[in-house]
């Protein structure tokens, strides 16, 4: 009897969260472009995008600049130097939210072939591996910003997707 009460209170949930996600994608309809165009970043899905935009907006004009998107965030390290002493590079406190958002796109793109492995796996050689997430979801504030601000599409410089669409959909097009 417990075992299928907590069953079906899964169930409930789980159409609970199913009605959210789909108010949430009805939700993105003004923000289509935007919201197409964070999908272009590796690590970042359709749910992530469209929380992503809740939270920051599709105007970066707000911000003014990427580095005042990333305090506002609390994304930055902190910098104490004195005397050529590092004393602490800790986060700032900021959007909770949005941080914890961006260090699940980070750990994704770690997982990929593109340029964010390839700057993770550069920083967590020296820094270990939750500061390189850190990173990581800082430099992926920064192309969020750049791109909404330009308007223009990720582009990876390490990989061709062209080329890696064509050979995996090239044994369907020779049929």
């Amino acid at each position: 009897f417990v075992l299928q009460s907590l069953q079906e209170h899964i169930r409930y949930l789980e159409g609970q969260l199913a009605e959210l996600d789909s108010y949430l994608i009805a939700a993105m309809r003004p923000y289509r472009w935007a919201w197409e165009l964070l999908q272009t970043i590796p690590g970042i899905d359709t749910q992530g995008a469209a929380m992503l935009l809740v939270e920051i907006g599709a105007d970066m004009a707000v911000f003014g600049s990427s580095e005042r998107l990333a305090s506002w965030v609390g994304i930055c390290p902190g910098n104490n130097e004195s005397a050529g002493k590092r004393k602490s590079g800790r986060i700032r406190r900021g959007n909770a939210w949005v941080r914890r958002l961006l260090c699940e796109f980070a750990q994704a793109a770690a997982r990929t072939r593109c340029a964010f492995k390839a700057k993770f796996d550069s920083l967590a050689i020296r820094k270990g591996y939750k500061k390189s997430v850190v990173a990581l979801a800082h430099k992926m504030l920064r192309t969020v910003y750049a791109m909404l601000a330009s308007g223009n599409h990720y582009q990876d410089k390490t990989v061709d997707y062209e080329a890696l669409t064509v050979a995996r959909n090239a044994p369907r097009w020779i049929k």
